[in-house]
């Protein structure tokens, strides 16, 4: 701790700069890490049993009411909702085919929830590619800063070096702190986001091949 704070006293702009930007990407990487953890851990439990009360209710609107308390962030319902809801009569879509109807809704449906599922990822992709460069950057600025002041004391030796440039060496093992985590985060999320997608997928088709039963027999 001591030698952060000497590196913080003695540096410039461009050092502090770079310090803050690592501590900014750190802060909303973990922040993000552990609300994307608890999200994605309640979308996947509740995608692996809330679908079973749904198709085990006697009709649409039981099969609603039933899946509605299990839905915790809202990924079924709104797919639920999108198969069954009315077209307006004067609009072009309502021109096409019930078939062609039901896919548009629920394709737009999916693609909504799909998105809030992948929110943050492309944080932790910045994060995790940009901040050993950051890092990097505060290296080499810092020993170019610490061989100016060796030079400008006309003589070198092992125990002048040592410490500046190892003061900024920390820099580039800031930025690799930074990184790690946030790419471990980001590949795990991504793959339960993935895992996501296929039971919405599958939930949709079925929905699907339910509402068009359902309006045949009506």
């Amino acid at each position: 701790m001591g030698n952060l704070l000497m590196y913080w006293q003695q540096g410039d702009a461009v050092s502090r700069a770079v310090a803050l930007t690592l501590l900014v990407m750190s802060i909303g990487s973990w922040v993000l890490v552990f609300w994307k953890g608890w999200v994605l851990r309640r979308v996947r439990h509740d995608l692996s049993s809330a679908p079973a009360h749904y198709w085990a209710a006697s009709d649409v609107t039981a099969a609603r009411q039933a899946l509605q308390p299990l839905d915790r962030e809202g990924v079924l319902l709104p797919l639920a909702d999108a198969a069954h809801a009315p077209v307006d009569a004067r609009s072009l879509g309502a021109q096409a085919t019930p078939e062609a109807q039901l896919t548009r809704a629920l394709r737009d449906a999916l693609h909504e929830v799909l998105a809030r599922l992948r929110l943050g990822l492309v944080w932790l992709a910045t994060v995790g590619a940009v901040a050993p460069f950051v890092g990097l950057l505060g290296t080499v600025w810092g020993i170019y800063h610490a061989m100016l002041r060796i030079s400008a004391e006309g003589s070198v030796g092992i125990d002048q070096i040592a410490g500046p440039v190892g003061e900024a060496l920390v820099m580039t093992a800031a930025g690799l702190a930074v990184a790690i985590p946030a790419v471990i985060a980001y590949n795990l999320f991504g793959k339960l986001v993935t895992a996501s997608e296929a039971d919405l997928e599958g939930f949709a088709h079925d929905l699907r091949e339910t509402a068009l039963a359902l309006r045949a027999k009506g």
